[in-house]
C-alpha cells in the first residue's frame, strides 16, 4: 500500500469515528429497566470500519471514539473508556476477524452474531467488577441484574448494531473501497 493509499484509508477511518461520534450525539434512547445503560448506534460505523478495513482498525477507531466520547462528550471519565473499549473491542474484534477470512453475506451474519455473543458475554463478567464500583454498590447487586438487564441490554445493542450494519455495509462498502 502507497503513501496515497495509506492517506485515503486513514481519511476514511477518520469520517468513520466521526460518524460514531455524530451518532453517540444523535441517538441516546435509555434502557427503561435500568436508565443508567443507554444505547447508541455508534458501534455501527466502527464495525463497518472493522469489516471495510480489517479488525485492528475497528479497534483503533474504538480507542479514539472511546476517549473522545469518556472525556469530551459524554463525562463518563475512565470507567465509561474503558468499558466501551473492552465492550466494543470485543465486538469487533471477533466480528472482524471471521469477516476477514470469509467476505461473503452468510459470513457477516455469522461474524455479527458472534460479535454480538461476545460483546455480551465479556460485559456480563466486567459488569460484576466495574458495576459495584461505579455505581458503589455490592457485586450481590450487580448479580440481581445480570438476567434481567445487562443480558437484555447488551444483547440488545449489540443485535441492533449488528442489523444496521449488515443493511447498510455493503453500499457504504463501495464508497470505501474506491
Amino acid at each position: 500500500m502507497n503513501r496515497t493509499e495509506k492517506t485515503a484509508r486513514l481519511s476514511k477511518m477518520a469520517m468513520l469515528a466521526a460518524i460514531s461520534l455524530a451518532l453517540v450525539l444523535v441517538v441516546r434512547i435509555p434502557f427503561p429497566p435500568a436508565p443508567f445503560l443507554v444505547y447508541d448506534p455508534a458501534d455501527i460505523p466502527i464495525i463497518i470500519s472493522g469489516f471495510a478495513f480489517g479488525p485492528l482498525s475497528g479497534i483503533a477507531i474504538t480507542v479514539v471514539v472511546s476517549f473522545i466520547q469518556a472525556f469530551a462528550l459524554a463525562g463518563d471519565g475512565i470507567i465509561g473508556f474503558f468499558m466501551h473499549v473492552v465492550a466494543t473491542g470485543s465486538y469487533v474484534l471477533v466480528a472482524g476477524l471471521i469477516y476477514k477470512g470469509h467476505k461473503t453475506k452468510k459470513m457477516a451474519v455469522v461474524a455479527l452474531i458472534a460479535g454480538t455473543l461476545t460483546m455480551t458475554v465479556t460485559m456480563l463478567g466486567w459488569n460484576l467488577i466495574i458495576t459495584p464500583i461505579y455505581m458503589g454498590v455490592p457485586v450481590e447487586a450487580v448479580i440481581a441484574m445480570i438476567i434481567p438487564i445487562f443480558l437484555p441490554f447488551n444483547l440488545l445493542k449489540a443485535g441492533v448494531n449488528s442489523v444496521v450494519a449488515f443493511l447498510v455495509y455493503k453500499p457504504i462498502a463501495r464508497f470505501l473501497h474506491r
